[in-house]
């Protein structure tokens, strides 16, 4: 199996089913056998033609002699990645990314007895043409976000930052990965890695914490098996560390939402592996992946279960030094590795609020006196951010916003509460608020 019939086929499943592209490609990555190669060919693919998805179908527009053309779904799927092999990739012989089209054409529209010379036809005449074809000004088609979601995002950021955000939405995000102080350092593991041909960078303010390329599948690292390191964006260890959890073997530290465990495994970092850490997520699968991971990473003070973070358990009321509140949210700071969350409907997410602030007011109630609340998403509208934040405050006066403990980088004034912008901090987009309940 080819690199370029998976990403047909997971462009195909996203469409027809509405999974998740990151999900899917990784399942069909893994179905399909593919070696390091093909499914970093895969990933770019498809991740490249869902980040690109108005800017291909402004060019296509421009190729197709009949404007307004209906196509096939699967026909204009694989002029997608036709076209962005040839106007986006440097790499590729024209020949290669034409002939595969066809055969692809060939094979999964068999019933389209014109469409194999139709794509060949669009593709050459692409290929000859690439040089004048006109470029997108309107930065719906552009950045290939749809009108409504940038109007949503006006709201938050001004013209230049809103550009700079969605440019950041198209590019590939960097593997950040958190050092497992367990059991090794940020320098040991550099070396690790490097010797198995891996590159590392330091990342840019967040410490223990390396961007790695060329490592091909994780799972085949050694260092990875070790349990020396995580995968974990940098803005979900910051929202962590803001909760500043000492080494105390009878601290108590809950993380609800905490699928797929990375703020449950810096907390038990964190705390040395001294302490208690109860990890909870509503869905038992994710649960297994996250014992699974705190077994490799060698971390005993963790205790992940099944729980709805929006149900009462009354033997925890009161009994937590922390809490981490990393509520479902709209996901609109991690667009640039879930590329098709700005095609989903909007209005479909105009109830989140309502379920975040239900959470948070239910994890609440399992706070210590005096101990720390950290509310945290990864979108960045104010509505499902400040918003939940602000109301939470009106109906609990027992808490209040605490300054967040961060980086130099930051500056020093801050209220307890921030939201990281893609493009400007080297993180994905995210919320923290950190608030303390009065003794």
């Amino acid at each position: 199996m080819s690199g370029r019939e998976t990403a047909l086929q997971v462009l195909m499943a996203c469409r027809k089913d509405g999974g998740w592209s990151n999900g899917v490609l990784k399942a069909y990555t893994a179905r399909n056998r593919l070696d390091s190669r093909e499914a970093a060919l895969a990933a770019r693919l498809c991740y490249g033609v869902l980040q690109n998805r108005g800017k291909l179908d402004f060019y296509l527009n421009q190729l197709l002699r009949s404007k307004g053309k209906t196509l096939h779904p699967v026909v204009r799927d694989i002029l997608h990645l036709g076209l962005y092999q040839l106007l986006e990739m440097d790499k590729i012989p024209d020949s290669a990314a034409v002939n595969e089209a066809v055969l692809l054409t060939r094979q999964y529209c068999p019933g389209q007895k014109n469409a194999p010379g139709f794509v060949n036809g669009v593709l050459r005449n692409a290929a000859r043409s690439r040089d004048t074809l006109k470029e997108p000004q309107d930065w719906e088609s552009l950045y290939s976000h749809p009108a409504e979601l940038i109007s949503l995002f006006k709201e938050r950021l001004g013209g230049k930052r809103l550009e700079a955000m969605l440019r950041a939405n198209n590019e590939i995000a960097p593997l950040a990965v958190q050092v497992n102080t367990l059991k090794t350092t940020a320098e040991g593991l550099t070396k690790t890695l490097e010797a198995q041909g891996v590159e590392v960078r330091p990342h840019s303010f967040m410490e223990n914490c390396l961007i790695l390329s060329g490592t091909g599948n994780l799972e085949h690292l050694s260092a990875f098996r070790e349990g020396l390191f995580y995968v974990q964006d940098p803005a979900s260890k910051l929202a962590v560390q803001c909760a500043q959890l000492p080494e105390n073997q009878d601290f108590q530290v809950l993380d609800c939402c905490a699928a797929p465990g990375g703020k449950s495994f810096a907390a038990a970092i964190a705390m040395g592996g001294r302490g208690h850490v109860t990890s909870c997520d509503i869905h038992p699968h994710k649960i297994e992946l996250i014992q699974k991971g705190a077994q490799r990473l060698g971390l005993t003070n963790l205790n992940a279960m099944v729980q709805d973070a929006a149900a009462f358990v009354p033997q925890w009321e009161k009994t937590m030094d922390a809490v981490l509140a990393d509520v479902p949210c709209s996901g609109y700071g991690i667009i640039r590795k879930k590329p098709d969350i700005r095609y989903k409907d909007p209005k479909t997410m105009e109830n989140l609020p309502a379920l975040q602030g239900q959470i948070l007011a239910n994890q609440a109630r399992y706070v210590k006196p005096g101990g720390v609340l950290i509310y945290s998403t990864c979108t960045i509208l104010r509505r499902e951010n400040e918003g939940v934040v602000e109301s939470f405050l009106q109906e609990h006066r027992d808490f209040s916003l605490e300054k967040l403990p961060l980086p130099p980088v930051f500056g020093e004034e801050n209220n307890g509460m921030l939201t990281l912008i893609p493009g400007e901090q080297e993180t994905d987009g995210f919320f923290i608020s950190r608030l303390r309940r009065e003794k």
